[in-house]
C-alpha cells in the first residue's frame, strides 16, 4: 500500500505563465493582480494534478510504501527519474537500493536480470524518491487550468461546479487510474 506523497522540492515553472493568465482573465493592462494570479496558477494546477491523478509540473516527491510488490504500480506519476530508494534491512539499518538492482519502466519499478528484492525489516517503510512530472503540460491540460484560473479569478467565492463542464472534458482523457 502506498502512503500519501510528500513534495520534498516544489515545482519550479508552472505549466502556464502569467501572461498567459493575464490574457485569459483579461487583465493584460495593469500588474495589479499578478501576485494573486501567479497562486491562482498553483492552486489550479493543483487542483488539476488532484483531478488526474497526475503530475503535470516537475517536483521531486517522497512516497513510502509496505512492500516492494508495489513498485508494479507507482503511486505517482509520471515518474521522470528515481532519485533513490531507501528500506530498512532486516538486522535494521537503513539502506538504499543499487540502482543496478532496479530499473524504471514507465510508471514502474522492475528488477533487472539476475536481481531479487532485499528483505526488510518487519512494518517497516519503503521509500522512494522520486522526480515527477511533464517538462510541458498537453494542451489540453494546459487550457483546463487557464479555464480554472479564470474561473476562481472572476466568481471569487463558493460555486456550484457540480455538473460537467468543459474543465472535465479537457481533462478526461488525461486521468490516471
Amino acid at each position: 500500500m502506498w502512503y500519501t506523497p510528500t513534495v520534498t522540492v516544489a515545482p519550479t515553472d508552472e505549466p502556464v505563465t502569467i501572461d498567459e493568465a493575464k490574457r485569459q482573465v483579461r487583465a493584460v493592462e495593469f500588474d495589479d493582480d499578478d501576485t494573486y494570479l501567479a497562486d491562482l496558477i498553483a492552486v489550479a494546477r493543483n487542483h488539476v494534478e488532484k483531478y488526474c491523478g497526475a503530475t503535470f509540473a516537475t517536483q521531486t516527491v517522497e512516497v513510502k510504501t509496505d512492500g516492494w510488490r508495489d513498485m508494479a504500480h507507482l503511486s505517482v506519476g509520471p515518474v521522470q527519474s528515481v532519485t533513490s530508494i531507501s528500506y530498512v534491512d532486516a538486522s535494521g539499518a537503513e539502506q538504499t537500493l543499487a540502482d543496478t538492482v532496479y530499473e524504471l519502466r514507465g510508471d514502474a519499478i522492475v528488477l533487472k536480470y539476475g536481481q531479487s528484492w532485499p528483505a526488510v525489516q518487519s512494518r517497516s517503510l519503503i521509500t522512494l524518491t522520486a522526480i515527477v512530472g511533464l517538462e510541458t503540460a498537453p494542451p489540453a491540460v494546459k487550457h483546463a487550468i487557464l479555464l480554472r484560473i479564470a474561473d476562481l479569478y472572476e466568481f471569487r467565492e463558493s460555486e456550484d461546479d457540480s455538473k460537467w463542464t468543459s474543465f472535465d472534458s479537457l481533462l478526461s482523457n488525461h486521468r490516471y487510474y
